[in-house]
């Protein structure tokens, strides 16, 4: 199948009992069996559910990987993969890391023994200089939030080839229907699900996907033994999402080229920050790594002040200012004081996320209206 046909059908079936073409929200938690340990292939919820079993199956069809997962959250899929790991095992990290994930392997997995090293990605080289033989993980997000550096999947997986150590790509900003990591050999992709998968600000939700049936397995069985699963209604929204999942990306991406391009004619605006633009470093792997460029854009002042971008995150009507990205609605968001407040200021001012940093998540609406609602919140 092609991918507009994958986010219907792939992985999908029509409900047996019935015949429903949308598979059912199973408000179960525990299933009859017909003998004692004989089942229908379902005994507990928290192991598998129809309902999750279905958007599981989904995830891995759109990322082309053997098993897919799906998570109370990103952070809890996060946490899943880590668990992996054991004491004295080692983390190479993209330095340009969601606040969340790098609360995550400072504060709570640095205490068991895990130690991360974060490095640019910008020149992938710098990876190989600081492996060692405790490495077990490279950790990866392409386009990076907030700052939308691109990460070079194949080189990295070049990087780790024969060396016992697993590739996961956090794919939230770019989607499956952008780039699909498995395909350029890594070897895990996480999503923060309530993004794009979702799509429409309803949900929290996280999935992997496993590159091998023997990874998802041991995957699995972390999801199953520490129970952070996603419940089946949550798991029917994403479903529902991933279905116009190529329709909305195709527009978050049109709309956001559009934002770029006006924002890089404004007066007022430094820098603008978006993996189409010619402007953008990477704007080659961009082309050659990504099937279009999505609908994340980050922008700086010319005056370089924290107070002008507060005045223009105060004044926007039809962005909304608030947390979080990739739904129908376009959102605006200061990193520095919103998602990206856990990381420790000197450490944001050596990244480059800066006190005049906006993040915009661009929707789906008309780009006329969202331009005319940037161009009232400049002046």
């Amino acid at each position: 199948m092609n991918f507009n046909t994958k986010v219907i059908h792939g992985g999908q079936h029509h409900e047996s009992a019935t015949g429903s073409v949308n598979v059912p929200v199973f408000l179960t938690s525990t299933f009859a069996q017909k003998s004692p340990g004989v089942h229908s292939g379902y005994e507990y919820s928290r192991a598998a559910n129809p309902t999750r079993q279905a958007l599981e199956d989904s995830l891995a069809s759109i990322e082309n990987g053997a098993r897919g997962l799906a998570f109370g959250s990103g952070l809890a899929a996060i946490d899943c993969v880590l668990k992996l790991l054991n004491p004295g095992d080692e983390v190479i990290a993209v330095d340009d890391l969601y606040g969340g994930t790098y609360r995550m392997f400072t504060r709570l997995f640095e205490k068991y023994q895990l130690k991360f090293t974060f490095v640019n990605f910008d020149d992938v080289s710098k990876i190989a200089d600081v492996i060692t033989d405790k490495t077990k993980l490279i950790w990866v997000e392409t386009p990076t939030n907030p700052l939308m550096k691109l990460v070079d999947i194949k080189a990295v997986v070049e990087i780790a080839k024969g060396k016992d150590i697993l590739v996961a790509v956090d794919n939230t900003f770019a989607t499956p229907y952008l780039q699909r990591p498995i395909d350029l050999g890594a070897d895990i992709v996480m999503h923060s699900a309530t993004k794009y998968l979702g799509g429409h600000s309803d949900v929290i939700a996280g999935a992997l996907i496993a590159k091998d049936a023997e990874l998802g397995e041991k995957l699995h069985f972390i999801q199953f033994a520490s129970g952070g699963i996603l419940g089946p209604h949550d798991s029917y929204l994403v479903l529902r999402g991933i279905k116009t999942l190529a329709l909305r990306v195709q527009r978050h991406s049109e709309n956001g080229m559009a934002v770029a391009k006006y924002l890089e004619s404004h007066p007022a605006v430094a820098q603008v920050i978006y993996p189409g633009l010619e402007s953008h470093p990477q704007y080659e792997l961009a082309k050659a790594q990504m099937k279009d460029f999505g609908g994340m854009v980050s922008f700086t002042f010319k005056s370089g002040k924290k107070e002008d971008a507060i005045k223009f995150l105060e004044k926007v009507r039809v962005f909304t200012l608030a947390e979080s990205l990739g739904g129908v609605e376009s959102l605006a968001n200061h990193p520095a004081l919103m998602t990206h407040a856990s990381i420790p200021a000197e450490k944001r001012a050596e990244l480059g996320i800066t006190d005049d940093l906006v993040r915009l998540s661009v929707g789906i609406e008309d780009a006329e209206d969202l331009i005319a609602d940037l161009e009232k919140a400049f002046s």
